[in-house]
């Protein structure tokens, strides 16, 4: 009998992107809201599955939750693409426009799956560098641009791990660059101070992601979605997603969560003054930190090794991102703003390390 098949060879040069699954008391590794949905929030979802017709495939083209999605940002509904989570939307892009023969454009330090979803489908990734303190000249994109010609320019905003928002002048400079499509990432846009969203148009080669992960309290739900031009929609809808690919239980949650939109910015609020205070607590540290827009914090212990104090902190039962292998984040941590008493417990157990 023969044996397995071989292996791409591309898929085999790359570790998956994976969080540790520790148990420890504070968790605060992965970006998730520290808060669960509202009650009400969940029963309605329970209510509602009550009543589903499960034994029915799900409506295909997820209508009902695109249109809601788009009274919500202020589009049409056409204007909206709906997956399972957004590393979905992002590989469903990629199927679209990337592939053999084409290349995608990432900054680094950036969020891995860009690349890692570039290599899965097949498509060359074009790497451009953020200056030492991570922000991403124009000059820098115009060079790629040139170098390479990308199909897809990923720009994450607030840039995952390092927190800072792309400005709008340097997302309407990389439009300008051309050529090909621009896919702004925002999965932490709701703690920033602004978003791409007021640039997308019909006619603009655009895409904005989002995630209900984050701010909705609704990371186990796996639902992400896209604004972008309509025949960019049509696109993803025609030869990237499977028939079905959204269930109706997710359908149903991603519409229920936008009743609470009150409750999920009053979390939003929340957790930026708490970023802003834990930001100050770490400046009395022995830590270099860097100014973030998102729900997380990027520091480098001075003294010792970032994986050091990794291990050193889950032994007290804290858990942080270890970012020391990344590209560009020798020594760095990445720690997700919690609750308040998260926060606390992380800061005291920090300092006791260092």
């Amino acid at each position: 009998m023969a044996g397995s098949p071989a292996l791409r060879k591309e898929l085999g040069v790359f570790a998956g992107y994976h969080s540790a699954q520790v148990d420890v008391d504070v968790r605060l590794n992965t970006n998730e809201s520290p808060f669960p949905p509202p009650p009400a929030f969940l029963a309605g979802l329970a209510d509602a599955v009550a009543s589903m017709a499960l034994h029915r495939y799900p409506d295909r083209s997820c209508t009902d939750l695109r249109a809601d999605l788009a009274r919500l940002h202020g589009v049409r509904p056409d204007q909206v693409f709906v997956a399972n989570g957004s590393n979905e939307v992002l590989q469903c892009l990629l199927l679209a426009y990337g592939g053999p023969g084409r290349t995608a454009a990432v900054f680094e330090p950036t969020y891995a799956m860009h690349g890692t979803i570039a290599r899965m489908t097949g498509t060359t990734e074009l790497k451009g560098e953020r200056s030492d303190d991570f922000s991403l000249s124009l000059a820098e994109v115009r060079g790629v641009v040139r170098r390479g010609a990308p199909s897809v320019t990923f720009l994450c905003s607030p840039n995952n791990p390092t927190g800072r928002a792309e400005p709008r002048e340097l997302v309407e400079g990389v439009l300008a660059l051309g050529p090909g499509l621009l896919v702004v990432d925002e999965a932490y846009a709701q703690f920033a101070p602004w978003t791409a969203l007021s640039l997308v148009a019909d006619e603009v080669p655009l895409v904005v992601t989002r995630t209900y992960s984050k701010t909705w309290s609704m990371a186990g739900c796996r639902l992400g979605y896209l604004i972008g031009p309509a025949s960019i929609v049509t696109d993803l809808w025609d030869v990237a997603a499977l028939p079905y690919h959204v269930d109706t239980v997710k359908q149903a949650a991603g519409r229920l969560a936008l009743r609470y939109t009150d409750e999920m910015e009053n979390r939003v609020a929340h957790l930026v003054a708490e970023r802003e205070r834990v930001a100050a607590a770490l400046g009395r540290l022995p830590v270099d930190t860097w100014p973030s827009d998102a729900n997380f914090l990027l520091l480098r212990p001075r003294s010792r090794p970032g994986s050091e104090v990794w291990q050193d902190l889950v032994d007290r039962s804290v858990l942080v991102r270890d970012c020391s292998s990344w590209p560009r984040l020798a020594g760095c941590l990445r720690v997700t703003i919690g609750t308040t008493a998260e926060n606390d417990a992380f800061l005291a157990a920090l300092e006791d390390v260092l």
